[in-house]
């Protein structure tokens, strides 16, 4: 079945966002302490795909030891999965483009990995910094990319983004089947 995976710096409201998709309000765990999830996570959407939770990178607390081992099974899952059709990369609308960020935006394409740009937290803006956030993005990406990856604006407080992201996916498992 396919697969979607959503992975973001630490404490960028992967969980929350995972739960307004869901409508399930604890499917997966939120904390106000980053690296609470420490494993990868399967919950099955309407028996027909599944929704995968991967640990946070950045400055979760764990030790360098434990931070590597994320890095390796993470990498591992992200390069050798075939069910997995796209990645949801979390970013938080009210910062500019993070250095790990562009580095993790980069890693996917080379490695061709499908991936799309989640910006979280929009309601904690005005709509002019939106936007002026949103272009600040554009620009430094097409430093280096021909074409800006898809991206999608959300607040899992106030269900934007919802229907969304669920219309992507269903489209693209529509294009999983007939392939």
């Amino acid at each position: 079945m396919p697969e979607y995976a959503f992975i973001g710096r630490s404490n960028v409201g992967k969980s929350s966002l995972i739960n307004m998709l869901t409508g399930v309000t604890d499917l997966a765990k939120t904390s106000g302490k980053p690296g609470k999830t420490q494993l990868i996570n399967h919950f099955l959407i309407n028996d027909n795909w599944y929704i995968v939770d991967l640990p946070g990178y950045g400055y979760a607390k764990v030790s360098k030891e434990k931070s590597a081992l994320f890095e390796k099974f993470i990498s591992d899952y992200l390069t050798t999965r075939t069910s997995l059709l796209c990645i949801f990369v979390l970013v938080d609308a009210r910062l500019p483009l993070q250095q790990i960020d562009r580095e993790f935006f980069e890693w996917c394409g080379k490695k061709e990995i499908p991936f799309v740009i989640v910006f979280t937290k929009i309601d904690k803006l005005k709509r002019q910094e939106i936007v002026k956030n949103i272009e600040d993005y554009e620009t430094q990406l097409l430093r280096s990319w021909t074409e800006v990856p898809t991206y999608f604006l959300t607040s899992s407080e106030k269900k934007i983004g919802r229907d969304e992201i669920l219309s992507f996916i269903e489209e693209t498992n529509k294009i999983f089947k007939i392939v």
